[in-house]
């Protein structure tokens, strides 16, 4: 009986160490690795933002930060094909995603800030969209960011936007009181805009052109931005291997052309000016 019992514990042992090598478990020390290894990885990505990141049906979400995610993804493979899962990555639950493994990797309007470096290892930034603000294209009485002092604006779940505009630096900006009515996501500050419940709403410039370019003449921007927002590529706190790895692969995309291709693709028609290099890398610590 002994005997048996200790062949079967070799026959697991073994079957275990071939589904290591295969990547059948949790054996990667890093995303990087597994990336390579096993050719699959869970993207964290916007699924309600047009433009960034957007889900219909079932099929998989289309935007810039997916078209980013895919670059980058295939150059951390070597240039070799990878099986993408796409997870909704809410601004509420990016740290948690990233935290509890529910993803390897998050392009989700991720703006890198000092508040956030302690719980996540940015990679990039891969581009620099500034805080600009939305109104109805019948709205009068807003025309600059400072108008919205006193006025209606959308906090959405998770993020930070709405404090530029009611805080202080170093953390807000412009430290202008207003009145902030509570939402989900942008999607649904966008529909209480529409309904007459907010009187604006400011986020990233890239955020508010898609949902613009969605309705035409319904909205209008302001063009006044006031803050440089770093998107960043979010890794699990530590990982400076495929942080590394992210900034390389994010300096290609802007030396072959291919993040310009994109910008052209998702707002080339919304007049918008674009950048033509790459933004410097904040480093991964």
């Amino acid at each position: 009986m002994q005997i048996r019992r200790t062949g079967a514990v070799f026959a697991m042992a073994a079957m275990a160490a071939g589904l290591a090598a295969c990547g059948g478990g949790d054996s990667y020390a890093n995303t990087l690795e597994k990336v390579k290894g096993a050719k699959e990885i869970t993207v964290g990505t916007k699924w309600d933002q047009p433009s960034i990141g957007l889900k219909k049906g079932t099929a998989d979400p289309e935007g810039f930060d997916v078209d980013v995610a895919k670059y980058v993804v295939k150059e951390l493979a070597g240039g070799q094909d990878v099986k993408i899962t796409w997870k909704e990555a809410p601004s509420s639950n990016r740290e948690a995603l990233l935290q509890n493994g529910t993803v390897d990797i998050i392009f989700a309007t991720y703006s890198i800030t000092e508040a956030r470096k302690p719980k996540v290892t940015f990679g990039g930034p891969y581009i620099i969209a500034h805080q600009d603000t939305m109104v109805r294209a019948d709205a009068t009485g807003i025309s600059k960011a400072t108008d919205l002092k006193d006025k209606r604006i959308c906090q959405a779940q998770g993020s930070n936007s709405y404090k530029r505009i009611t805080d202080p630096p170093p953390d807000g900006k412009l430290g202008l009181p207003a009145k902030l009515v509570g939402a989900s996501n942008y999607s649904e500050c966008v529909q209480k805009l529409s309904g007459g419940n907010l009187d604006a709403v400011t986020t990233d410039n890239l955020i508010l052109a898609g949902f613009s370019a969605q309705e035409p003449g319904k909205y209008k921007l302001l063009n006044d931005p006031f803050t440089d927002e770093k998107y960043g590529v979010g890794l699990k706190k530590g990982d400076k291997a495929t942080c590394e790895a992210v900034n390389t692969a994010i300096a290609k995309m802007w030396q072959d052309g291919t993040a310009k291709q994109l910008l052209e693709k998702w707002y080339g028609k919304t007049g918008m000016e674009f950048p033509t290099s790459a933004p410097p890398a904040e480093g991964c610590a």
